[in-house]
């Protein structure tokens, strides 16, 4: 379980293909905080670490989990959000994310307003996903507030810190991102399907 709420970004090292797997290096300031075994969000995925070496620490994404993220666009260099796992007690800054992204989203808009940024996103509404106004949404892991709610797109509004300690400062219009929707919204949403 996590916050949504990003302790660093690390940077990827090493990219490694293993027939369907993808293993996947990262340079991070909580590399000598981890340990093997201990579960970890990128860009939102909750993925094992498998391996540590000085501040490089590695995870293996399996097919279904490139299939359904951004994970399998990653290239060396590229900026990461990361978040351990909440501890039990911990204070909860974001809101509640499981780390399983539903679906990826295309970013339509950058636009600065006045010392802050407005993103917006296109994504599949067949997948059944919403979002409502003022709800919650986790954008590559980050915890964010929803705007504009529309049946297929959304906008969030980012402020200075998060936009310079996460990798929102990287989108740019066609960056394609991991959506983790409100897992309430989920429920409610299932739950209407089934009474169809």
């Amino acid at each position: 379980m996590f916050t949504g709420i990003i302790e660093d970004m690390g940077i990827v090292t090493g990219l490694k293909q293993d027939l369907g797997n993808l293993h996947i290096s990262i340079k991070s300031n909580l590399t000598p905080e981890l340990k093997i075994d201990q579960s970890m969000a990128h860009n939102g995925v909750c993925l094992t670490v498998v391996n540590i070496k000085d501040d490089v620490y590695t995870v293996t994404a399996i097919k279904e989990t490139l299939d359904k993220s951004n994970l399998g666009t990653l290239k060396i260099h590229d900026k990461v959000n990361l978040e351990r796992a909440m501890k039990l007690g911990d204070r909860l800054d974001g809101h509640m994310v499981q780390g399983h992204v539903d679906q990826t989203a295309v970013c339509t808009m950058v636009e600065e307003t006045n010392g802050s940024w407005m993103f917006s996103f296109y994504y599949d509404s067949k997948l059944n996903n919403i979002t409502i106004e003022k709800g919650s949404i986790t954008v590559n892991g980050t915890s964010l507030t929803v705007v504009d709610s529309k049946k297929d797109s959304f906008s969030v509004a980012i402020i200075p810190y998060t936009y310079e300690h996460t990798n929102f400062s990287t989108f740019k219009k066609g960056s394609i991102v991991n959506l983790e929707f409100d897992v309430l919204g989920k429920y409610v949403s299932k739950l209407l399907e089934l009474k169809k």
